[in-house]
């Protein structure tokens, strides 16, 4: 295993780089973090780095949504009486939503390094990019809203939960189970990333033991600062996208990076 004192600078933002822009865009940042240093010959860089690299996302999520959660907060405590309790409701859809995730997530942590196995993200690869591409396309254009009902909420909360498996991707499956409940690309898009911002921050600090061990200062600094300036633009280049296209493209990239972890089995 690799510590993160002996990783080159560039190494460092690589994988940060890598980091931002899978864990945003549908395509599974656990199974690129596994394909990447395979192909190139590089060991693990171990869970330590992979904790600092998820509070680099964290604040690509901040800085990306940082309006909404102000509006949201003074809404919730000086708005107007309908405004206030608009804005407390959709606290409370993400607070609610983001329960399952939680529970499977302290359930479900002793089993990550089996569900690691590249057998296993070949074919969620595959599956879940079929299912994000089908039911877009097959689903109405769909409601545009900043507040999506408790139904759409629950539905993609509850969906969050397979994304503890590599290469389902939580963007992918919420994004996937988002368009089916109703909702339009953007919206379900943008619903997605605020949901996913207390989860982050509570598996962050769930693995907070990891910090410290066998880290360098600079390795850490690049890969934390390299996730996040590429997460906020793979945010905001994702909703643009959604405004105007599908996920086709996402779909053919799944099924040629799945072809490729099944490659790395035979290496």
């Amino acid at each position: 295993m690799l510590a993160c004192a002996g990783m080159s600078p560039f190494q460092a933002a690589l994988l940060g780089a890598v980091q931002g822009l899978t864990e945003f865009l549908p395509i599974s940042s656990s199974a690129h973090l596994y394909l990447i240093p395979r192909l190139l010959g590089w060991p693990y860089a171990g869970m330590a780095f992979d904790v600092a690299l998820h509070w680099g996302t964290l604040a690509a999520l901040v800085a990306a949504f940082w309006g909404d959660w102000v509006a949201l907060g003074r809404a919730a405590l000086k708005g107007a009486p309908q405004a206030r309790r608009a804005a407390r409701v959709t606290l409370l859809k993400i607070a609610v939503a983001s329960v399952p995730a939680a529970v499977t997530g302290l359930l479900l942590r002793h089993l990550e390094a089996r569900l690691r196995a590249p057998a296993i993200q070949a074919a969620t690869l595959a599956l879940f990019g079929f299912l994000l591409w089908w039911v877009d396309r097959s689903a109405p254009r769909g409601e545009a809203t900043r507040d999506p009902g408790w139904r759409a909420c629950l539905v993609m909360g509850t969906a969050q939960s397979l994304s503890l498996v590599p290469g389902v991707s939580r963007s992918g499956i919420t994004i996937t189970t988002g368009r089916a409940a109703g909702l339009d690309r953007v919206s379900a898009a943008r619903f997605s990333f605020l949901l996913s911002t207390p989860i982050t921050f509570g598996a962050g600090l769930l693995e907070m033991h990891h910090l410290g061990h066998g880290l360098s200062a600079g390795s850490v600094a690049i890969g934390i600062t390299t996730a996040a300036v590429t997460g906020f633009f793979a945010i905001r280049g994702l909703i643009r996208w959604l405004g105007r296209a599908g996920f086709g493209v996402f779909f053919a990239y799944r099924l040629a990076l799945a072809a490729l972890v099944v490659f790395s089995l035979r290496r």
